[in-house]
């Protein structure tokens, strides 16, 4: 194991082409995850080719520099103009956008930067040394611990619906049902396709994310123009370092530590990815701080708790990938298929028979996640620019690039309609005070809790004490009664508070 690790080493960060390639790639990645519409999976698809004819290493470095840069990217577009790059992106809006609109740009960067960072090696560091235990773990995971899993995190809504609570879980419903239309994935039965072909196969998550934030935000803007009401933005944008103090830093070791913990631990179930993790993790942040009103005013905590997770997950992903040979989710699936081009098949043997290369795969992410630092903090001053690009100029190019990546995600003319669908969804939902989070958070996790609940629900009528043989799907389920009884509790006593005396 040493001589592989030496020999990975060595094959990596003293190879100056594979260094200019990782660096490279990061680069290309951070341009495709800060567009909104285009993606980390995007970026792999369309250079996936071009390490056919490259050594093992090489290839497969410059895919995972592309994987790190992607995911991060997706933060710049996140704070700048309200609309996430990727779907790992969506709760840094939360905080991250007030913030930018506070004048606060340059702190809300280089928070997201410097978590992003910190979040990776995180990810890193248990992918080193603890990838084939916790794959174990993972494998673990059935019908009942995922369906556990998701009411889990479908209870959490409670905790993103702010004062009404009907309200949030009309939004959370509203998430599911867009969810389910299409063929059901049990019996492919059509369900709300009207007779359409193209409805088939549902909407795309990125499809429902761009049309909910940026066509939302460009019909925002254009109501506020309309009406001369058009909201000033407070553009000082003086930074020093990073944006934030040493003291405000190591305030938030705890939450990076658990935030990251929570997205290394969503990346390993397969087909789940750095969408939940991020929503889940801001909202245990939420929910464990002093000060949770704050959250979605614009507060550092939020955008450390969704890079922490996000970015972590890249390692949790890369865990059932590189041990079990299971892809976590759509990147990782191409990088399944980038091992395989190269003759590497993951699994239990993969450490014996192609140390050398695994090992450089990591020391090949801890330098892509160093690049990515560099990279994003160099240009940390270009990018709040965006800012000063009058928006008449601004958001016409952004809805051009945000079709085109609808388009380019499954190459069909139909997801631009359904951008423009979920765009008027968001407004009229925004407009009737319904918050967006829990649709979001709806939508997301939908599809896996009724899979897995329909197969759970086979198991239980096949024995009924099946579910009490799965200690983790238990445990889960205890966690979503304590929680939601908790949350109402204290809604019934924020109400009780401002009833006339």
């Amino acid at each position: 194991m040493y001589s592989a690790f030496i020999e990975g080493l060595t094959n990596v960060a003293f190879n100056p082409f594979i260094l200019l390639l990782i660096f490279s790639g990061v680069g290309v990645g951070i341009v495709f995850g800060s567009v909104p519409g285009l993606t980390a999976t995007m970026s792999i698809v369309m250079f996936l080719p071009m390490t056919y004819t490259m050594t093992p290493i090489q290839g497969i470095s410059t895919l995972v520099a592309l994987y790190i840069g992607g995911i991060s990217g997706g933060l710049i577009s996140a704070i700048l103009l309200n609309i996430p790059g990727t779907p790992s992106s969506v709760a840094t809006c939360f905080d991250g956008a007030p913030m930018a609109k506070n004048g606060m740009a340059g702190k809300a960067l280089g928070t997201g930067i410097v978590f992003s960072f910190f979040g990776t090696l995180i990810g890193i560091g248990i992918l080193v040394f603890m990838a084939p235990k916790v794959a174990s773990f993972a494998l673990k995971f059935g019908a009942y611990e995922y369906c556990a899993l998701a009411i889990f995190s479908l209870s959490l809504v409670i905790a993103l619906t702010g004062d009404d609570i009907v309200k949030g879980l009309i939004s959370a419903i509203l998430g599911c049902m867009f969810a389910t239309i299409g063929l059901s994935p049990i019996d492919s039965r059509a369900r709300f396709t009207f007779g359409s072909v193209n409805l088939t196969a549902g909407f795309k998550l990125l499809v429902f994310l761009i049309g909910l934030f940026a066509i939302t935000e460009v019909v925002k803007y254009a109501e506020q123009v309309r009406n001369n009401n058009e909201a000033e933005v407070n553009e000082d944008f003086k930074i020093r370092g990073f944006g934030f103090s040493l003291k405000e830093f190591f305030s938030q070791w705890f939450n990076t530590i658990r935030s990251a913990l929570i997205g290394v631990g969503i990346g390993i179930l397969p087909g789940i990815g750095g969408g939940p993790a991020c929503m889940i993790s801001y909202t245990v942040a939420k929910n464990s701080s002093k000060h949770s009103d704050k959250f979605g005013t614009g507060i550092m905590d939020g955008v450390v708790a969704s890079e922490s997770a996000n970015n972590a997950s890249i390692g949790g992903a890369m865990i059932p990938l590189l041990s079990l040979g299971i892809p976590g989710d759509a990147v990782t699936a191409m990088l399944l298929g980038g091992l395989m081009v190269h003759d590497i098949a993951p699994g239990p043997l993969i450490f014996d028979r192609n140390g050398p290369v695994v090992y450089g795969i990591f020391v090949a992410m801890v330098i892509a996640a160093v690049a990515m630092l560099i990279l994003e903090f160099g240009g940390m001053r270009v990018f709040i620019r965006i800012l000063k690009i009058p928006k008449q100029y601004l958001f016409p190019l952004i809805v051009i690039l945000c079709c085109v990546g609808a388009i380019g995600d499954s190459n069909s003319i139909f997801d631009v309609w359904g951008v423009l669908l979920f765009g008027l969804v968001g407004y009229g939902l925004i407009k009737a005070g319904v918050p967006l989070t829990p649709m979001i958070l709806g939508f997301i996790l939908g599809p896996m809790f009724e899979m897995n609940l329909r197969k759970s629900s086979q198991l239980f009528a096949m024995d009924a004490f099946s579910l009490f043989s799965r200690p983790i799907a238990l445990v889960f389920l205890a966690i979503t009664a304590v929680t939601v009884t908790l949350n109402i509790r204290a809604t019934l006593k924020r109400e009780i508070a401002v009833l006339p005396e």
